[in-house]
């Protein structure tokens, strides 16, 4: 049962960005997939600057998974670990095309079957591109800030998603973690955050206080 508290910082967010949205630019499933594994550990402002061109060359699953190697690491070398995700690009669209007739599946136990996805990928994507709540998108912004508000003492990905999840009533699960990516670019940024700018300042428990310490992934 969401708390009162809870309620009060979903309502604050929602007033502050009402409209939020997947900061990588794509236009169908595909595209988002393929932009969200080369988000990881890299910049949506880099993916952005990346996928033009490498869409123009390879528009579908088909086309991708028919490219040599080389090229896609030629396209991609300005990310992060190009070479590897080259080969994860590679190898999704080549299973997209032999297991999935070319398109994006809607679940998550099937997304999680191509290489580069895993949970928070299919998450983005069966949220941003289907509307499906399976459950929260925990990035660094959400892992950092979603503590700070106490709804969460760990730092373990896993941990932090089931405790939003368990906060969070499920209608709300796909919009939060988008709100408060949002907020942590704005505003709650890590190294010099903006608190007396701060919609939740009067409910963010962490002010003045010290950290708080981590449970172990199994204390819940």
């Amino acid at each position: 049962m969401t708390t009162p508290a809870v309620r009060k910082i979903l309502a604050r967010l929602k007033k502050s960005y009402p409209h939020p949205a997947c900061a990588l630019i794509h236009q169908n499933p595909f595209e988002l997939v393929v932009a969200t594994v080369l988000s990881a550990q890299c910049t949506d402002k880099r993916v952005n600057m990346v996928t033009p061109e490498l869409f123009r060359a390879y528009p579908t699953p088909k086309a991708m998974a028919a490219a040599a190697l080389p090229d896609l690491e030629r396209l991609i070398q300005s990310i992060g670990f190009f070479r590897a995700k080259a080969k994860n690009l590679q190898g999704l669209a080549q299973t997209l095309e032999r297991d999935f007739h070319g398109q994006v599946p809607r679940t998550l136990d099937e997304l999680i079957r191509l290489p580069g996805v895993g949970r928070k990928t299919a998450n983005v994507v069966l949220g941003v591109a289907f509307g499906i709540a399976t459950g929260v998108v925990v990035d660094t912004h959400v892992r950092r800030i979603s503590k700070r508000l106490g709804l969460t003492t760990s730092d373990n990905v896993e941990v932090i998603e089931r405790d939003l999840m368990r906060e969070l009533p499920r209608q709300e699960w796909i919009d939060f973690s988008h709100r408060i990516i949002l907020h942590g670019r704005a505003i709650c940024i890590a190294r010099k955050p903006k608190c007396l700018e701060c919609p939740l300042l009067s409910l963010c428990p962490r002010v003045g206080l010290p950290p708080l310490q981590p449970t172990s992934p199994g204390s819940r």
